[in-house]
Protein backbone atom coordinates (compact mmCIF):
# COMPACT_ATOMS: atom_id res chain seq x y z
CA UNK A 1 0.00 0.00 0.00
CA UNK A 2 1.07 3.54 -0.71
CA UNK A 3 -0.03 6.48 1.45
CA UNK A 4 -2.39 8.95 -0.21
CA UNK A 5 -1.32 11.75 2.12
CA UNK A 6 -0.38 12.53 5.69
CA UNK A 7 -1.70 14.13 8.88
CA UNK A 8 -0.70 17.63 9.86
CA UNK A 9 -1.24 18.81 13.43
CA UNK A 10 0.54 21.11 15.84
CA UNK A 11 -0.73 19.12 18.84
CA UNK A 12 1.96 17.55 21.00
CA UNK A 13 -0.44 15.57 23.20
CA UNK A 14 -2.42 13.07 21.14
CA UNK A 15 -5.31 11.17 22.75
CA UNK A 16 -5.22 7.38 22.51
CA UNK A 17 -8.56 7.24 20.67
CA UNK A 18 -10.67 9.46 18.43
CA UNK A 19 -13.60 8.73 20.78
CA UNK A 20 -12.13 11.11 23.37
CA UNK A 21 -10.27 13.57 21.13
CA UNK A 22 -10.97 17.20 20.28
CA UNK A 23 -7.56 17.68 18.60
CA UNK A 24 -7.72 19.60 15.33
CA UNK A 25 -5.52 19.30 12.30
CA UNK A 26 -5.62 18.50 8.63
CA UNK A 27 -5.29 15.62 6.22
CA UNK A 28 -3.04 16.72 3.38
CA UNK A 29 -3.58 14.50 0.37
CA UNK A 30 -1.43 14.11 -2.70
CA UNK A 31 -2.78 16.71 -5.18
CA UNK A 32 -3.41 13.87 -7.64
CA UNK A 33 -6.37 12.84 -5.43
CA UNK A 34 -7.96 16.30 -5.17
CA UNK A 35 -10.93 15.45 -7.39
CA UNK A 36 -11.68 12.49 -5.13
CA UNK A 37 -12.50 14.91 -2.31
CA UNK A 38 -15.54 16.20 -4.20
CA UNK A 39 -18.66 16.00 -1.99
CA UNK A 40 -16.78 15.83 1.33
CA UNK A 41 -18.34 18.64 3.37
CA UNK A 42 -18.00 20.33 6.76
CA UNK A 43 -20.01 18.57 9.46
CA UNK A 44 -19.59 15.19 7.80
CA UNK A 45 -17.85 12.33 9.58
CA UNK A 46 -15.24 10.31 7.72
CA UNK A 47 -13.40 7.08 8.40
CA UNK A 48 -9.65 7.49 8.04
CA UNK A 49 -7.42 4.45 7.69
CA UNK A 50 -3.82 5.12 8.55
CA UNK A 51 -0.48 3.45 9.15
CA UNK A 52 0.84 3.18 12.72
CA UNK A 53 4.26 4.07 11.34
CA UNK A 54 5.87 4.63 14.77
CA UNK A 55 4.60 1.45 16.46
CA UNK A 56 6.87 -1.30 17.68
CA UNK A 57 7.06 -4.47 15.62
CA UNK A 58 4.23 -6.79 16.63
CA UNK A 59 5.15 -9.87 18.67
CA UNK A 60 3.06 -12.36 20.65
CA UNK A 61 3.61 -10.27 23.79
CA UNK A 62 1.05 -7.80 22.34
CA UNK A 63 -1.74 -10.40 21.92
CA UNK A 64 -3.01 -9.46 25.39
CA UNK A 65 -2.38 -5.95 26.66
CA UNK A 66 -3.59 -3.70 29.45
CA UNK A 67 -5.14 -0.55 28.00
CA UNK A 68 -4.55 2.58 30.10
CA UNK A 69 -8.30 2.93 30.72
CA UNK A 70 -8.81 -0.66 31.94
CA UNK A 71 -7.68 -2.54 35.03
CA UNK A 72 -7.08 -5.84 33.24
CA UNK A 73 -5.40 -7.28 30.18
CA UNK A 74 -7.50 -7.62 27.05
CA UNK A 75 -7.07 -9.20 23.64
CA UNK A 76 -5.46 -6.84 21.13
CA UNK A 77 -8.47 -7.02 18.78
CA UNK A 78 -10.77 -5.69 21.51
CA UNK A 79 -8.62 -2.57 22.02
CA UNK A 80 -7.45 0.55 20.23
CA UNK A 81 -3.82 -0.49 20.73
CA UNK A 82 -1.35 0.78 18.12
CA UNK A 83 0.56 -2.52 18.47
CA UNK A 84 -1.15 -4.77 15.90
CA UNK A 85 -0.20 -7.60 13.54
CA UNK A 86 -0.89 -5.23 10.63
CA UNK A 87 -0.19 -1.69 11.89
CA UNK A 88 -3.37 -0.16 10.45
CA UNK A 89 -5.43 2.33 12.42
CA UNK A 90 -8.99 3.53 11.95
CA UNK A 91 -10.42 6.82 13.20
CA UNK A 92 -13.73 8.60 12.76
CA UNK A 93 -13.09 12.31 12.27
CA UNK A 94 -15.37 15.32 11.90
CA UNK A 95 -14.73 17.40 8.79
CA UNK A 96 -14.49 21.11 9.61
CA UNK A 97 -13.50 22.26 6.12
CA UNK A 98 -12.07 21.32 2.75
CA UNK A 99 -9.70 23.42 0.67
CA UNK A 100 -8.21 21.91 -2.46
CA UNK A 101 -6.39 18.74 -1.45
CA UNK A 102 -6.66 19.46 2.31
CA UNK A 103 -9.38 18.22 4.65
CA UNK A 104 -9.56 20.07 7.99
CA UNK A 105 -10.66 17.75 10.78
CA UNK A 106 -11.42 17.49 14.48
CA UNK A 107 -10.97 14.41 16.68
CA UNK A 108 -7.44 13.43 15.67
CA UNK A 109 -5.73 10.57 17.47
CA UNK A 110 -2.84 10.48 15.01
CA UNK A 111 0.56 12.09 15.26
CA UNK A 112 1.88 14.72 12.88
CA UNK A 113 3.13 13.14 9.63
CA UNK A 114 1.10 9.92 10.10
CA UNK A 115 0.62 8.31 6.65
CA UNK A 116 -3.01 8.16 5.48
CA UNK A 117 -4.01 5.02 3.58
CA UNK A 118 -7.65 5.71 2.72
CA UNK A 119 -10.71 7.84 3.52
CA UNK A 120 -14.33 6.72 3.42
CA UNK A 121 -17.59 8.47 4.37
CA UNK A 122 -19.20 7.31 7.60
CA UNK A 123 -22.55 7.79 5.89
CA UNK A 124 -23.11 8.27 2.21
CA UNK A 125 -24.28 11.74 1.20
CA UNK A 126 -27.90 11.95 -0.03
Amino acid sequence: MQPIGYVSTEATEIPRSWTISDVEGSLILDPAYREGLTDIEPGQQIYVLFHFHKSKKFTNEFLRIKPPVRNRKMGVFSTHSPFRPNPIGLSVLEVTGVDGNVIYVKGLDMMDKTPILDIKPKEHPP
